[in-house]
């Protein structure tokens, strides 16, 4: 079940799922500091505080989604405009000519550590081997 971490849960998502943790929904409502990069009524975008590359930024839906799992048909729009956003955070960055990574963990056995679906863009490095 997907949520809007702005309004938060309506009562009947509140019996099925509880987003008082999720770390990313906190940043959402300000309830945690980050450095902001980009953010519009759906999507925020912040710099990783533990980067990966010297380019690496997430960039997260406001609606709650655990994972790629949960996508639903609604989603879709909402997954190609984020897609949309990382090539404008890309070029702002100074990053799309050279090249970016874009990875996204889903499930723990893929290294998903906040169950709040979101988007690495990583640059401003030469990367190493590819996985595929």
């Amino acid at each position: 079940m997907a949520i809007n971490c702005q309004k938060g849960p309506s009562p009947m998502a509140i019996k099925e799922i509880i987003m008082e943790d999720c770390l990313f929904c906190k940043i959402i409502k300000g309830e945690i500091p980050s450095s902001k990069v980009y953010e519009d009524d759906e999507i925020l975008a912040f710099k990783d505080i533990a980067p990966a590359a010297p380019v690496h930024i997430l960039v997260i839906p406001k609606k709650h989604i655990k994972s790629l799992v949960e996508l639903e048909k609604e989603d879709e729009a909402l997954i190609g405009k984020i897609y949309t956003v990382i090539n404008k955070i890309a070029k702002e960055q100074g990053v799309s000519e050279s090249g970016y990574r874009v990875i996204v963990n889903c499930g723990k056995d893929a290294g998903q550590e906040v169950m709040h679906l979101h988007f690495h863009l990583l640059a401003g490095t030469q990367f190493g081997e590819k996985i595929v």
